[in-house]
């Protein structure tokens, strides 16, 4: 499977220009150069660019963030995953958000990491990152400050959920991954995939603001198993087609994201209310 630029500047939310500029002085460009000159990403450069996104959303300089990209997430090895009890989750919420204000990254993704490793992705998405940002948000939102704190505790969400090691043999592609036009939370997506991951499900998740006819097309070519789309506002829920999407065989639409909230959607449109319920909607579908 191989992307064109444009494709590639959707998924990741980038200017065309910033993955021409990162390819001439970098040399993250594309594997792959037509007989035409047009050039084409492999999934390994996009992987490695998504690694670049996070990385300079971190704050970290376009040139360390380049030569980072590079290198792949270590694998962890697999451990038996425990309960995280209430008073846990509350004093790692209280960790985690200490290390943000202090805009303390390297503890953040510390901290992520762990949380991940020790307890599984459902739970330290469920117990401690979403009512850390949150709070975050909230606190933008009252104050006008923050900004910074916030974006960079989801950059450090992001990238111990980027930790994952992805399933990577052939298969049918168990997940397609969208935001809505013009949608731009698109962490959620992230958590979902890592999660997969962790049931050794394939994935792939495009990202950003993915226009309604690149949605389209990208399900008529991947043919994933499920496609989920995330909208966390009704305007932006309203401008995903539905019934086209649904018309694809062979795939299962479902919707997540408060977006969907009190839209009549289709019968054949599913709409899992947690992270739980969106995995086992994924491994029903792919379970031999």
């Amino acid at each position: 499977m191989t992307y064109t630029p444009r494709a590639v500047a959707g998924m990741l939310g980038v200017a065309p220009t910033t993955l021409r500029t990162w390819d001439q002085r970098y040399g993250l460009g594309p594997s792959i150069r037509t007989d035409g000159g047009h050039r084409r990403y492999e999934e390994a450069d996009v992987d490695v660019l998504r690694r670049m996104v996070v990385l300079t959303g971190q704050g970290v300089s376009a040139a360390a963030a380049a030569v980072l990209a590079r290198q792949k997430p270590a694998a962890r090895p697999s451990l038996p995953l425990t309960p995280l009890g209430s008073e846990d989750a509350v004093l790692a919420r209280r960790s985690f958000l200490a290390a943000a204000k202090r805009l303390d990254e390297p503890m953040m993704s510390d901290l992520a990491e762990k949380l991940i490793t020790d307890h599984g992705v459902v739970c330290a998405w469920e117990s401690v990152f979403v009512p850390s940002l949150v709070e975050l948000g909230e606190l933008v939102a009252d104050t006008g400050q923050g900004v910074e704190i916030e974006h960079l505790a989801s950059g450090s969400v992001l990238f111990a959920l980027r930790g994952i090691p992805r399933a990577s043999s052939p298969g049918v592609l168990s997940a397609l991954l969208s935001c809505a036009p013009d949608e731009q939370h698109w962490l959620p997506l992230e958590a979902l995939g890592a999660a997969l991951s962790e049931q050794g499900r394939m994935w792939r998740n495009l990202g950003a603001r993915v226009p309604a006819d690149a949605l389209y097309d990208a399900v008529t070519r991947l043919r994933p198993a499920v496609a989920l789309v995330w909208a966390h506002r009704p305007e932006l829920a309203l401008r995903v087609p539905l019934e086209e999407l649904g018309a694809r065989p062979g795939t299962v639409l479902a919707v997540a994201g408060a977006g969907w909230n009190g839209l009549e959607l289709p019968p054949f449109v599913h709409r899992p209310a947690t992270l739980t319920e969106a995995i086992q909607l994924v491994v029903d579908r792919t379970s031999p």
